[in-house]
């Protein structure tokens, strides 16, 4: 079920708010066993095969982590049983994300020609089986036990992070479900929650649903871009990107917020970062923690040495783009990242740091450039695209990318209101990508007791479900 749809809006979510807090007092236990069969009825919504699935895995995992956890408990530290239950998690999201990408490279190498098998792609594998791999070795170590299956599927399937994130941990969900005094309606979480949300909803239907026909008509044709075209498909698709994702992390954070609890913030002004490293402080946070601690430090960290570190940033960010799809372009775009942190690192031994506005420039069209290859169909498309921007195509100003996006070019005439109008969403998005607050800052500082904050929140969301009849999935539903 899409946050962005009336029966999300209109029907489930009021029916869980409700009934969650009603549910809440009589019983606390019947109140998160409620939330957790929301959550799969959530999830099954789309498509009931993929639920047994996900079931199947949280099943798996809680036996694992139960006796991980017994183990801790008792002095015992029983690597091979972490080791099983972290290949089984591996096995799981290769199966169904990998196996065609193995088979078509395969084929490539060998010169044979083995069939795709076109594996149906499980929706939220990816997060739900990151968050239960941080689980297992949490419970290895000693950070996390739960012997409720109740509770352990309600972690796991909680459905404002279910299908794209953030990627949580036990240790900071579970103490909240557990909390009687957050079972009780708190109509200021309620109301903060509900701004989170309008802002999040607008951020995905008004301003990133309106630059995907231009990202999606230039990339399509990224042979034939002039040098305009290509700049306008790639700032399109940065800025799609980024409020899509972060709109989606808002409206998750805003229903959590409803439910008195508090998930993990997953953007912070990312475009704003005067470096990389800074930047994945603030891009997707989780899957930073994530790849910090569960790949990076358990592989060495910085501890074993300035080489092994330097080869651990470019090993660590090609995992973590590889873990976005089954594609060379992520696995490129996530090396690029960790080859940027390399040169970061001698950048920096030369001390002689840029001004902080050409810091942010840099590495925003860095970011940029990697976004091409990590949304191009092929690497030789994202290079045709890059060379373009980069003018080696020459320096034709004209806008063909119109004509492919169904638009005509914008002239101030009455009617190219719509193209005057998609020109001012792409303004906005520019000017908020680097404004200093995000979203959640605006959400919990703004008095919302103030008749401007309530009517400007409430046009929002209103707008939000004007424009909802023709809203598109989120993207990060596919990774």
């Amino acid at each position: 079920m899409l946050f962005n749809s009336y029966a999300f809006v209109l029907a489930f979510l009021p029916a869980v708010v409700l009934g969650y807090f009603a549910i809440a007092r009589l019983s606390a236990f019947a109140a998160n066993a409620f939330l957790a069969g929301a959550s799969l009825f959530f999830y099954a919504w789309w498509k009931v095969d993929f639920l047994w699935i996900l079931l199947g895995s949280v099943a798996v995992n809680y036996f694992v982590g139960h006796r991980l956890s017994r183990d801790a408990a008792a002095g015992r530290s029983e690597r091979w049983v972490l080791a099983a239950g972290v290949a089984f998690n591996l096995a799981l999201l290769g199966y169904f994300k990998y196996t065609d990408f193995f088979i078509a490279n395969v084929n490539a190498v060998a010169g044979v020609n083995l069939p795709l098998l076109r594996i149906a792609l499980p929706l939220g594998i990816s997060f739900f089986t990151f968050t239960q791999i941080a689980y297992l070795v949490d419970a290895w170590k000693g950070k996390a036990a739960e012997y409720s299956a109740t509770n352990y599927v309600l972690f796991v399937t909680f459905f404002p992070h279910l299908l794209a994130g953030p990627i949580i941990h036990h240790r900071e969900m579970m103490p909240q479900f557990a909390d009687p005094k957050l079972k009780r309606l708190d109509w200021e979480n309620l109301a903060r929650g509900l701004a989170l949300f309008a802002l999040g909803l607008a951020k995905k239907v008004l301003i990133a649903d309106n630059l995907a026909p231009w990202a999606n008509a230039g990339f399509a044709q990224a042979h034939s871009l002039t040098f305009a075209d290509a700049w306008i498909t790639m700032l399109a698709y940065v800025m799609q990107l980024v409020f899509d994702f972060s709109g989606y992390t808002d409206m998750a954070l805003g229903v959590a917020l409803m439910l008195n609890i508090r998930l993990p913030i997953n953007f912070d002004a990312p475009y704003r970062s005067a470096d990389i490293q800074e930047f994945w402080r603030r891009w997707h946070i989780t899957l930073s923690r994530f790849l910090r601690d569960y790949v990076y430090v358990p592989l060495g960290g910085n501890r074993k040495g300035e080489a092994r570190m330097l080869v651990l940033f470019v090993v660590t960010f090609a995992i973590g783009g590889f873990w976005h799809g089954a594609a060379w372009t992520y696995v490129i775009w996530g090396t690029m990242h960790g080859v940027a942190l390399v040169v970061l690192h001698f950048w920096r031994k030369l001390g002689r740091p840029l001004p902080r506005v050409a810091a942010v420039a840099v590495t925003f069209l860095f970011v940029s450039a990697a976004l091409v290859v990590f949304r191009a169909p092929s690497l030789a498309d994202a290079g045709a695209i890059l060379a373009s921007v980069a003018g080696l195509h020459g320096f034709d100003p004209s806008l063909t990318v119109w004509q492919w996006a169904g638009l005509t070019h914008p002239v101030p005439a009455p009617e190219r209101l719509r193209e005057l109008g998609i020109l001012a969403v792409f303004a906005v998005a520019m000017v908020l990508t680097f404004t200093p607050k995000n979203a959640h800052d605006i959400a919990r500082s703004v008095r919302l007791s103030a008749p401007l904050p309530r009517f400007a929140f409430g046009l929002l969301l209103a707008a939000g479900l004007v424009f909802i009849e023709n809203a598109s999935e989120f993207i990060y539903f596919i990774f």
